[in-house]
């Protein structure tokens, strides 16, 4: 196990490199760079100074460059200008003395992700800071969805072919095939719209940011959970409906155990282990979720971040979400592929 860990985390390690590598060449494209200078300047600038801009903050250099000193493992430009010296590792123009004081490293490796020209902060605080506040909404997504699916998906994979079997399951296609940008749609014009609707929660979750309620949080957690719950509720049902048709199942109701009996202690657990995969890979598409949930319901967390660093052409900011996706994505596929291995004794790891 710990051979197979090393390798993945190996793996994991150079998908990365890859995977940033491709956003950090794109967001470098000279239209990129061009209209963040005129975002930072004025979108009357000449193309002169424009060059003259890119070429003081250190965006003109060959791009192998820059990505290596975005990630720390070469050293930060530092530049001369008319009125002092600028550099990756300080924040504006400074002196002689001040530039050799600052670190000669300063990428992710060292903990610094860039500084956001829209925000006028540190990028590494606001990711996590917002990366926290949908932690939350995903923590709680996950409560009401996991559960949910499962009951419906055993229920409906118990009895193949049963009224319940197919009620069960034209719900769960039902909420898979409508996205959440209809369902918020819906649920907002339904139960919170303050003309037609029912008054009975609120439109936007921005309160819920410090002080979740039912009231401004439930909504947008019904609205990730409903699309979810469907996709792991039908992988649920398939895997139950294969596992009640198995061998040892059959010799279980010839030895006249009762069915609620060998649902609970046989054929669940089993049903279980294709699931679980499912539910882990969750968490990517959660991420992608909420950028349209959060936004729908001005929840200002990971999603609204991503949007705004995207809208604003945030150079720092998008690499710095670029990043914190990839590891996420990674980190809920080794935990899966683990997981898997201990809910089913029979893989083997080579």
């Amino acid at each position: 196990m710990g051979v197979f860990i090393l390798r993945r985390i190996g793996v994991m390690i150079l998908t990365a490199l890859c995977l940033t590598f491709i956003v950090f060449f794109m967001t470098n494209l000279y239209p990129n760079l061009e209209k963040l200078a005129k975002t930072q300047g004025n979108f009357r600038m000449t193309e002169a100074e424009v060059q003259s801009y890119l070429d003081r903050n250190g965006y003109l250099q060959p791009i192998f460059s820059k990505y290596a000193q975005w990630l720390g493992v070469a050293p930060g430009w530092t530049k001369a200008v008319n009125d002092g010296v600028r550099g990756r590792c300080v924040h504006g123009t400074v002196s002689v003395d001040e530039i050799n004081n600052a670190p000669k490293y300063c990428g992710i490796l060292q903990g610094n992700w860039g500084f956001s020209t829209v925000f006028k902060n540190d990028v590494g605080p606001l990711v996590l800071a917002r990366l926290g506040l949908t932690g939350k909404l995903m923590m709680w997504v996950l409560l009401l969805m996991i559960p949910l699916a499962l009951m419906i998906g055993v229920l409906a994979g118990m009895r193949e072919g049963s009224a319940t079997d197919r009620s069960l399951s034209t719900i769960s296609i039902v909420t898979t095939a409508t996205p959440e940008y209809v369902s918020g749609v819906i649920f907002v014009a339904v139960f919170a719209s303050s003309t037609v609707g029912l008054k009975w929660f609120k439109g936007t979750a921005t309160a819920a940011m410090e002080d979740a309620t039912f009231n401004n949080f439930f909504l947008p957690v019904l609205t990730i959970a409903l699309y979810g719950m469907g996709y792991i509720a039908r992988m649920t049902r398939a895997s139950m409906t294969e596992v009640m048709t198995a061998q040892f199942i059959r010799t279980a109701r010839l030895k006249g155990a009762s069915f609620l009996r060998i649902v609970l202690k046989h054929a669940l657990r089993n049903a279980l282990i294709a699931p679980f995969t499912v539910i882990m890979l969750q968490f990517p598409w959660l991420l992608n979720g909420v950028v349209i949930v959060e936004t729908l319901f001005n929840y200002k967390g990971f999603g609204w971040l991503l949007v705004q660093a995207a809208g604003n052409n945030d150079i720092e900011l998008l690499l710095a979400v670029s990043v914190a996706s990839v590891v996420v994505v990674l980190l809920t596929q080794l935990i899966s592929d683990i997981g898997y291995v201990f809910l089913n004794p029979r893989i083997r790891i080579s």
